[in-house]
């Protein structure tokens, strides 16, 4: 088996400038680094991860913490972090805290045991234990999705990443009423998710834009799961008044949604127009296809991978929030006709503005 003094000796370099090519322990020219990089590769040589860790006190893993994994929002998320780690050489331990504070706070400090060098984690709702955790020992991390808010009057040491979350709920909500609704329904998430807080406050945007009064009548919440959003689906439409279009808080909701829909025997969008936060690989396959805001999940996970890059690097500077901007996928379940199929056609950038359509309601 090659050893450190076989890949030095075939690079003709010292075994010190192999250690600072593994461990990024000190710039080296970028033609010896690649030649130490031919040799591993020539010689089959394979670091000794243990020993390199006692060493740089650091194990190059990162512990990745969030819910519904089986959710393909997070698991693009998941696909962007594993690629931001493996490109700069660090692994991946996984945990599903099931959205519960107490597991979160287990699952994390299993982690943590586990010598990760730092924790990419999607808080629950209630993220209070968590937090007291991560700050007794001071353990780098990034939430990413659900923002955690900053104390009062204390600074805020952990990096956040997400997607826009009012603006696009409010362009759903607009697009609908030029569709000629007046009363648009939503289905919104887990109570107490800053994604939730934020979607509802855009709604509440995208009414008022339109000119409609807000009725907390038509809100329920699906708490961001299929079979609870079916339950709310089926109290909005049990409404004496019911609302003529639905707009559901995210992709899981809305199989709940359109399951409670079939249920009564009720189609999309001749009975009720349907929108969607979170576009999903199978939502163009519906009959019709659904109108949704899209989240770059992909890059959400490789910029909580940057960040929390760049806090290990600096662990003092300011802590940062990254907002990144969704898109507007136009189909057709909002009851908008078949739009032209075009070569090469991407989604609608949310500072444009929809066409109105005529009176459904």
């Amino acid at each position: 088996m090659a050893t450190m003094v076989d890949v030095a000796a075939h690079a003709g370099v010292s075994v010190a400038t192999v250690s600072h090519v593994l461990n990024d322990t000190r710039p080296v020219l970028p033609h010896t680094r690649q030649a130490v990089l031919d040799a591993i590769d020539a010689l089959g040589y394979t670091p000794n991860t243990l020993a390199r860790s006692l060493v740089t006190a650091r194990t190059r893993s990162i512990g990745l913490a969030v819910s519904a994994i089986s959710n393909p929002y997070f698991t693009e998320i998941l696909q962007g972090v594993e690629a931001g780690a493996l490109e700069h050489g660090y692994g991946l331990l996984l945990a599903d805290p099931h959205d519960d504070p107490q597991h979160e706070r287990k699952v994390v400090q299993l982690l943590h045991e586990r010598r990760v060098d730092g924790l990419i984690v999607a808080p629950s709702a209630d993220p209070e234990a968590l937090l007291r955790y991560l700050g007794q020992h001071n353990v780098p991390t990034v939430f990413l999705d659900r923002l955690v808010a900053a104390p009062a009057g204390r600074p805020f040491r952990f990096d956040q990443v997400c997607a826009e979350n009012a603006e696009p709920m409010a362009q759903l909500v607009g697009h609908l009423a030029e569709r000629g609704h007046r009363r648009i329904g939503l289905v919104a998430g887990l109570p107490g998710l800053s994604t939730t807080n934020e979607r509802i406050s855009g709604y509440r945007h995208g009414l008022a834009g339109a000119g409609l009064p807000y009725d907390e009548r038509l809100v329920a919440h699906g708490d961001s799961e299929a079979t609870s959003a079916e339950r709310a689906t089926d109290a909005l439409l049990s409404l004496a008044a019911p609302p003529t279009a639905l707009v559901t808080g995210n992709n899981a909701m809305t199989i709940g949604a359109l399951r409670a829909l079939r249920e009564r025997g009720l189609s999309v969008p001749d009975d009720l127009a349907l929108c969607c936060f979170d576009d999903f690989a199978w939502a163009d396959l519906f009959a019709p296809r659904l109108t949704a805001i899209s989240q770059p999940s992909k890059e959400i996970g490789a910029q909580a991978v940057r960040l929390l890059l760049d806090r290990l690097a600096s662990p003092d500077r300011p802590a940062r929030t990254v907002r990144l901007p969704c898109a507007f996928v136009h189909r057709t379940s909002c009851g908008c006709a078949e739009p032209p199929r075009t070569s090469g056609a991407s989604p609608t950038d949310l500072s444009q503005k929809s066409p109105a359509k005529g009176s459904l309601s």
